[in-house]
């Protein structure tokens, strides 16, 4: 089964990995943010080497978003981020195809575990299984 595991971040979080912290977000130095890469990367490795690994990518960060609506007439809406209101946005990405949930977890947790500076923010990794067939009516 495919499943997109996604980890989150906000802006805050890309300005500390840029060395420019906040009372949000501590900034990193350079040593935490090669170990951090590094983390990531293994995993990377051990998942392409495995065959579970489809896709996986870092996101540019939340200020560079643009939302598109359409307005009452069908016409675009662009708005460019980033949004105060917004405390966390998706900021990378593994498509994987795992033999279960329970496997999915696991690389989940390994994610979860990345090493961070003390007082950052933790978010959760989140889970979403690929719905391959669409929604059905039966």
């Amino acid at each position: 089964m495919k499943y997109l595991v996604m980890v989150l971040g906000s802006q805050a979080d890309y300005a500390a990995m840029s060395g420019r912290g906040s009372e949000a977000s501590p900034a990193w130095d350079k040593e935490q943010l090669q170990v951090m890469f590094d983390h990531m990367n293994a995993i990377n490795e051990d998942l392409a080497a495995s065959g579970e690994m489809l896709d996986a990518q870092g996101l540019a960060a939340p200020s560079t978003t643009r939302f598109v609506t359409v307005d009452g007439d069908g016409r675009p809406v662009v708005t460019d981020g980033p949004y105060a209101e917004t405390k966390e946005v998706l900021a990378g990405y593994w498509l994987l195809d795992c033999a279960s949930l329970d496997r999915v977890t696991e690389i989940a947790a390994r994610v979860a575990r990345c090493p961070q500076p003390p007082g950052a923010p933790e978010y959760p990794v989140v889970v979403r299984p690929v719905d391959e067939t669409g929604p059905s009516q039966d």
